[in-house]
């Protein structure tokens, strides 16, 4: 029986935050392909800085250098966070399937100046019961580490906890720990799935 529901932040809950953040930095003359190396591309310091391994201040400041942009950490956060929609009928759902009993959980890889910005701009984890944040954990999905977080986050058994992602690898970590996880393929789908398990909408 399913007692806890992961929903997805970035792309599901959060829309247009990249595609807005890499437009405005055009902007300011730093091209898509640059905007994504930095900000989206480059892993080892992507996965140092949401691990919790490096300061938003570290990160920010080298990116700033990398694109030869004279602004400060805030100044380039303040402009990510600028960019930031909310999916009201993802937002819906959330606080639906919260009244009717279900706890609501976030399992993210993230870094605290954006979960901290959102959170001040929209107040989104109110909405939620329990979260596992990467740089909190010090570790990031596909990591059983992160899951397992989750699950004692939860106060619920792995079993559970339903998980939905795109990228198999982070399932199969959820799957290590017992978390049911399945491939997210929209919205809708995982609506529809969620009804399949017994999960009252």
């Amino acid at each position: 029986m399913i007692k806890a529901i992961t929903f997805d932040l970035d792309g599901v809950y959060f829309i247009n935050g990249k595609s807005n953040f890499i437009s405005n930095l055009g902007k300011l003359g730093i091209s898509e392909n640059e905007a994504k190396r930095i900000f989206l591309q480059s892993d080892e310091m992507n996965k140092l800085y949401k691990e919790g391994k490096m300061s938003d201040d570290e990160f920010w400041n080298w990116a700033a250098k990398e694109w030869n942009l004279d602004k400060t950490p805030k100044e380039l956060t303040d402009l990510l966070i600028s960019g930031y929609e909310i999916d009201e009928s993802v937002v819906e759902v959330v606080k639906k399937v919260g009244t009717n009993g279900y706890k609501t959980l976030i399992c993210t890889n993230n870094f605290p100046a954006r979960i901290n910005g959102l959170q001040a701009r929209f107040k989104f984890l109110d909405n939620f019961d329990a979260w596992a944040l990467s740089y909190e954990v010090g570790a990031a999905k596909p990591s059983t580490k992160i899951f397992q977080e989750l699950v004692n986050k939860s106060g619920v058994k792995p079993e559970e906890i339903v998980f939905a992602d795109d990228n198999n690898d982070n399932l199969e970590g959820a799957k290590q720990v017992g978390i049911q996880a399945f491939f997210y393929e929209g919205f809708d789908k995982f609506l529809g799935k969620l009804r399949e398990l017994g999960v009252e909408l």
